[in-house]
């Protein structure tokens, strides 16, 4: 029974008539490892039409039809023997994650500690730089939309005084912090402070929170 070969789908055969060549890729990354060039020698071509002709009598040897099916019997029994020699020598840089089943390069993709590929376990450290990266960039979008006037509401000292959505007396909405109503022409508390002793109060006060003055309208 003849010996079976193992083989994976993350490779590409480069190999021609002159001889073979593999290269195999990680299924996450993409990184390639390819083998040299091993030549097809004519010493090997040689030997199969020396046992074809003694097989066939050495008269149907000569003949163009029996040379190349020789030449491509050595040449595919020579091709099997270097992809097996190929896949042992790239091997050790391969392995192939036990959940998702990929076969990934030991020196990008594969974590060591969950021994999963980084598609299935990725490195917690990346994930965090990168979640904080997006989220610079998403503040920073944010930020180039804003006017400066919305900018200035969401200082601390603006939040601290107060505004004012709409117009007491006739309801108009208010944009920004006019200090007269643009549709009655109200004027609209700002700043208020104490007439006795110039503490800041609250809009609509009666009286003053640290002296205890009766305020004025």
């Amino acid at each position: 029974m003849s010996q079976k070969i193992s083989f994976t789908r993350n490779y590409s055969d480069l190999s021609t008539q002159r001889g073979f060549q593999f290269e195999f890729n990680c299924d996450r990354c993409g990184t390639g490892y390819r083998t040299h060039f091993k030549p097809f020698t004519l010493g090997t071509v040689a030997g199969a039409l020396d046992a074809a002709g003694g097989l066939l009598g050495g008269v149907l040897a000569r003949t163009a039809g029996v040379a190349e099916r020789a030449r491509f019997a050595a040449w595919e029994k020579a091709h099997d023997a270097a992809f097996v020699e190929a896949a042992e020598q790239l091997r050790p840089d391969f392995i192939q994650c036990p959940r998702c089943q990929s076969w990934v390069c030991r020196e990008k993709c594969w974590n060591k500690t969950k021994g999963l590929c980084k598609n299935c376990a990725p490195d917690i450290g990346v994930e965090m730089a990168a979640a904080q990266a997006s989220r610079s960039v998403e503040e920073i979008w944010a930020h180039s939309k804003m006017t400066e006037a919305d900018r200035e509401h969401l200082k601390e000292k603006s939040w601290r005084e107060g505004i004012q959505a709409a117009c007491p007396d006739c309801g108009a909405p208010l944009e920004g912090k006019p200090k007269f109503c643009p549709q009655c022409g109200r004027k609209l508390a700002q700043e208020a402070f104490c007439t006795a002793c110039g503490a800041k109060v609250p809009p609509g006060a009666k009286f003053c929170g640290e002296c205890g003055n009766k305020l004025t309208d």
